[in-house]
């Protein structure tokens, strides 16, 4: 047969049972949807970052130092590689100058004339502008809001009163400037030097930015910075990693997104392989027809393969245009986390390899019934309802196995992240594989054990392993299903409780920052006098960079590193180093002992004991900062175990008193408030009193924070929604692929005189000794897939809701359960007659 005939043979039939094909359609519009809305998504994401990579970080390279600016060899360094600008970052308090009871905790940002080097300031009236002069300061609209000001109304931060000159409504530089405690005031270095905010020992940041001359690579000028001042304690970054932060997210959203795209893909295939058998089973009796009127064996399989073909083109292009049409949705949801931007966004590569692994998809899991309805003479099929032909697995092994592994390859072509994906690939094999040797040892048990006396009993036993049966189908398709809902449900509970946990309800209620020494007693008389009740934390803060550690004969050099391990992170850049003559509230001493009070013997530190495990310090061993560009060293002393949970001072490193008292530096203190305060009132006592330093009010930071955390999870949870679709469109489709194969026992039993009550207590007895054992391995696999989402990609805490995901697991057998029986009600109304003649 010509194929011109062929395709008249498809569309005829096509335009009398496309009805039949419908899981196909289902199954592979979300999956192709997934992959392109996910594919799409990641790759807008990718490309505004690196578009706009200058622009986030304010140059092309950036050097940020605590508490001092470049030296002078070191920006003369820096201005031999292009434009500079320079700046300073730090907390401060700004103070409306009508009601000095306004004041509000804001990010002072310090900028020169240069300022931006890539982009510029919109303002909310439509200006584009650059950098503020003389004491003009732009406010963010937190600010302007918070205080009630305007354009012209004057603020005060420090000993600086500034005028409002406009409010920004979108900052070039403000996602490479990451999280901060409070909204931006932009203001002029003259406005920085009057307010007489930076002292000895405040807390601030200076941040040098370069316009690269010509093409010079960025990578190599920073290379070359390290190498020329490897103990400088600054920290550089270029114009790829203009938000380290927010690279980290994006990687690990982008991992967590790929697994949902995989495992829609797979679920995908496993409810067309579903839905193709069903529909070709509807088909046999015009198969075998075809065949007795002389149709051969190819024409069968080219008729089919066409309408499978229309079928599987018309739900990939729906998916594409759902995940185009979706990727604005998703990137509005993520606005304020990740830069995307608005409007539709055409990936073509990701649209062709969704398309491509649809295809993919769709034919490695329609090739099984294909081949056994072309494999099969007229016969053969005539009697597949009493005798189901076999087909062997060798006839499988080609058009299977050679789709598979062009799908496997393809996708780990297209990977960002390899070796995740060939885990996931190998861990979805090993699935399918329990699951199928699940289905055949059900097969054989059932087969080996006594019959039961009820009838009803032992026909449902039989059911489980007589010719025909549809155990294996119906075991790896409700096995697949319940493993993804126990496996999201195990995620998001886990996202749920790492952030009630790690953002504490109980905090304190003030962090005050760049507290004077001199000044402690008149800071705590005002917080007493405004809250008696107050408890009231003091403790030294200064900032420094780890050099060097490790034995003294022997010690590593940070800067000679080659790759920071993760664990290590208190290597990278200058961290909080605080002392002290007690152990610090929330530490446990686990090695090693404190030091006593009064101490003058050599300098000793305290290390966490996370650090310590991670670079394996010892007890003895020598550890060198860099503090306000002057090397210091000390003796570890003792490894502590830290309660990061708490919202406290924790520190990685805690010194001997005489190791760092001696070097210019404030305090920063916690208040909890405990009884009843008058929080105005204090506020604008500490403003008055101390307008050097900052006061930061925990409430707001906390409820961004948890903003922040829930959203991420909200996004997780709406991608992760899309393996929920199709894992219930795979159960519905075993279910119905099963249901066609009943028609023949029903009626069978319906003539021998059984009840519509027992058929349907005979269906739910089998799906109901399925999902029980499948509930019991799907609590395994999916809690095991969960804790390595949780863990090894987004490092959290494994803080699963068992009840809740047993709640969730429940729901699935009971929707398993509900759509048997659905699926079982069509089969009681059939009339035993037409059924017989239709067989």
């Amino acid at each position: 047969m010509p194929w011109r005939g062929a395709w008249r043979i498809a569309r005829r039939d096509l335009a009398h049972s496309l009805r039949g094909l419908r899981l196909l359609l289902v199954c592979l519009f979300l999956g192709t949807m997934a992959l392109a809305a996910i594919g799409t998504l990641t790759g807008a994401i990718e490309r505004e970052l690196a578009v706009r990579g200058r622009a986030l970080l304010g140059g092309d390279i950036e050097a940020a130092l605590w508490q001092r600016p470049p030296a002078a060899d070191e920006m003369a360094a820096l201005r031999a590689l292009g434009a500079v600008s320079t700046g300073a970052r730090m907390q401060a308090m700004a103070v409306a100058t009508r009601d000095a009871s306004l004041a509000v905790p804001v990010e002072f940002k310090a900028v020169d004339a240069a300022w931006p080097l890539y982009g510029r300031l919109r303002l909310a009236d439509g200006r584009e502008v650059g950098a503020p002069t003389g004491m003009t300061a732009w406010i963010a609209p937190g600010v302007a809001d918070r205080m009630g000001l305007s354009v012209g109304d004057r603020l005060r931060v420090g000993a600086a009163t500034l005028t409002v000159g406009g409010v920004i409504a979108d900052e070039p530089d403000r996602l490479g400037e990451g999280f901060t405690l409070g909204p931006v005031v932009i203001a002029s270095r003259e406005a920085l030097d009057a307010s007489g905010l930076i002292q000895p020992g405040s807390m601030y940041r200076s941040k040098t930015r370069v316009r690269l001359a010509g093409s010079a690579d960025p990578t190599a000028a920073i290379d070359a910075l390290k190498q020329r001042f490897p103990d400088a304690g600054w920290e550089l970054r270029d114009r790829s990693r203009a938000s380290p932060g927010l690279d980290r997210f994006v990687g690990r959203m982008g991992q967590f997104l790929a697994l949902v795209a995989l495992a829609a893909l797979a679920i995908a295939g496993i409810g067309i392989a579903n839905g193709v058998a069903s529909w070709l089973e509807t088909r046999r009796p015009g198969i075998a027809t075809l065949k007795v009127l002389g149709a051969t064996s190819g024409d069968i399989a080219r008729i089919h393969s066409l309408e499978i073909a229309l079928a599987a083109v018309v739900g990939i292009g729906a998916g594409l245009v759902a995940g185009v049409a979706i990727t604005p949705l998703l990137g509005a949801a993520l606005g304020s986390l990740l830069p995307v931007a608005p409007g539709l966004v055409l990936d073509w590569g990701a649209l062709a390899f969704a398309a491509a692994s649809g295809l993919l998809i769709a034919a490695i899991f329609a090739a099984p019934p294909l081949l056994r309805a072309r494999a099969f003479p007229a016969m053969a099929l005539m009697r597949a309802r009493v005798a189901p032909p076999a087909l062997a697995w060798r006839t499988l092994a080609l058009p299977v196995g050679g789709g598979l592994a062009v799908l496997a390859a393809l996708i780990l072509l297209r990977a960002e992240q390899p070796w995740l994906s060939a885990g996931f690939l190998a861990g979805a094999a090993a699935l399918f594989g329990a699951l199928a040797a699940l289905g055949w040892g059900l097969r054989a048990l059932a087969a080996r054990l006594p019959r039961p006396r009820r009838p009803l009993l032992r026909i449902a036993l039989a059911n489980l392993h007589r010719p025909g049966a549809q155990t294996g189908a119906l075991v790896t398709a409700l096995g697949f299903g319940l493993s993804a809902f126990v496996l999201l449900a195990g995620v998001q509970t886990s996202l749920d409780a790492n952030i009630a946990q790690r953002v504490p309800a109980r905090a304190p209620d003030y962090f005050v920052l760049d507290l004077p020494r001199d000044k402690a007693d008149e800071f705590a008389r005002i917080v007493e006098d405004a809250a008696p009740e107050a408890r009231i934390r003091t403790v030294p803060a200064l900032r420094g960079a780890i050099l060097a550690y490790g034995p003294a004969e022997r010690m590593t050099r940070v800067s000679e590193l080659a790759a920071i391990p993760d664990d290590a992170w208190p290597l990278r850049g200058e961290r909080g180093l605080t002392y002290s003559d007690r152990v610090p509230d929330g530490n446990v001493v686990t090695a090693g002992k404190w030091w006593p009070r009064d101490y003058s013997g050599p300098p000793l530190v305290s290390v966490d004991q996370d650090l310590a495990d991670a670079i394996a310090l010892k007890l003895g061993d020598k550890l060198t900062i860099g503090l306000l560009g002057v090397e210091r060293s000390a003796t570890i002393a003792s490894f502590r175990r830290i309660d990061w949970d708490s919202m406290g001072f924790n520190y990685v490193l805690v010194f001997s008193p005489n190791a760092l008292a001696d070097a210019p530096h404030n305090l920063a203190a916690t208040v909890e408030l405990g009884g009843e305060a008058d929080r105005r009132a204090l506020l604008a006592g500490l403003v008055r009193a101390l307008p050097a330093s900052s006061v930061i009010e925990i409430g707001p930071v906390v409820s961004r924070a948890r903003d922040i955390l829930s959203q991420m999870a909200t996004a997780i949870l709406a991608a992760a929604s899309v393996a929920i679709l199709a894992g219930l469109a795979v159960l519905i489709g075993a279910i119905a692929a099963v249901r066609a194969s009943r028609l023949y026992d029903n009626v069978i039993l319906r003539v021998l005189g059984a009840s519509r009550g027992q058929l349907l207590g005979l269906q739910l007895a089998e799906y109901g000794v399925l999902a029980v054992l499948l509930g019991v391995l799907a609590l395994g696999l999916g809690g095991f897939g969960a804790w390595l989402v949780i863990v090894q990609l987004f490092e959290f805490e494994w803080l699963p809701d068992w009840p809740r995901v047993l709640a969730v697991l429940g729901l699935g057998i009971a929707t398993i359960l509900a759509f048997a029986l659905a699926g079982s009600l069509p089969l009681l109304r059939a009339k035993p007659a037409q059924a017989l003649r239709e067989l």
